[in-house]
């Protein structure tokens, strides 16, 4: 008897739980009625207010100087996140070594230029010309193989280049290494154990799991020198800021223009973050789910 009570309150318990309904909470629906409303009104302010002029985005919004801006911005980050990863890989590895001097300089290098902002270093490239008028390829006190004229070699593409390397360079140097320091040293142990050289240990074992720290603060740093690519504006760079700048210097349709970049902004950064999410996902098989 006592079996078949406990049998029958367990089954009453799980019916009571299966029937049982949510709490009423109303501050939460109080939340959800305010971000309605605020909805609303956004979408009211966005569809009656004519100063935005939505004939004149939609005018521009695909102009042949526009789309080539857009394309100038994409490659710059591009080169810059390809550049700025070789040169931080190899910064990083420097700060993981255990010779002195190699650490210092890596030191020296993150803070330097991460400490000093883009666009100061961009008007900076962009005249070192000032600093040497003449570039020269060859032995240091030795022989010179090559010289160039530095007007000539420092345009504003190979400035803005020059200027987003080596501030990402900065910052991944600083995502790799927190990306390896965070395998346990117990891994290395096991794949010294096992016979591997330390470069077969680096690219079997520590990279593979080192890569699921590393591609998130990575990619929001690539979305972020995408966005860093409108102030090469400053040194007439095409980009796509720099576009819509020239169409509305000559129109006067500031707000208009500013939307056409807004969009195309907002479209680049949704498919890299889209892309960012199936890389975290890949690398994090194994481990709890990302959502």
């Amino acid at each position: 008897m006592t079996a078949m009570s406990t049998v029958e309150e367990t089954t009453a318990s799980r019916d009571d739980v299966a029937s049982a309904r949510g709490r009423f909470r109303p501050l939460r629906w109080l939340f959800v009625l305010v971000l309605v409303v605020l909805l609303a009104q956004l979408v009211v302010f966005l569809v009656r207010n004519d100063r935005f002029q939505w004939d004149v985005v939609a005018k521009y919004l695909f102009e042949k100087s526009v789309m080539a801006g857009l394309g100038t911005t994409v490659l710059l980050a591009v080169a810059a996140m390809v550049l700025g990863s070789l040169a931080g890989g190899v910064v990083a590895a420097m700060q993981l070594s255990g010779f002195g001097p190699a650490r210092w300089v890596a030191t020296l290098w993150v803070g330097l230029f991460r400490g000093i902002p883009p666009l100061v270093q961009l008007i900076f490239w962009f005249n070192l010309a000032y600093l040497l008028p003449k570039l020269s390829l060859g032995i240091p006190f030795g022989p010179v193989f090559g010289t160039w004229d530095a007007n000539s070699v420092i345009t504003p593409l190979t400035a803005a280049v020059i200027g987003l390397s080596l501030v990402e360079s900065a910052y991944l140097a600083e995502i790799f290494r927190a990306g390896v320091n965070s395998v346990d040293s117990g891994q290395r142990d096991a794949a010294r154990a096992m016979g591997y050289t330390p470069a077969q240990t680096l690219l079997r074992i520590v990279l593979p799991q080192a890569m699921r720290v590393i591609i998130p603060p990575a990619g929001s740093q690539f979305i972020n020198v995408l966005k860093g690519t409108a102030l090469v504006s400053v040194i007439a760079m095409s980009d796509l800021l720099h576009s819509v700048q020239v169409i509305y210097n000559r129109t006067y349709e500031i707000v208009p223009m500013l939307l056409v970049a807004c969009f195309w902004y907002l479209v680049v950064v949704t498919v890299l973050t889209a892309g960012q999410r199936r890389l975290e996902r890949r690398f994090s098989r194994g481990h709890r789910s990302v959502r």
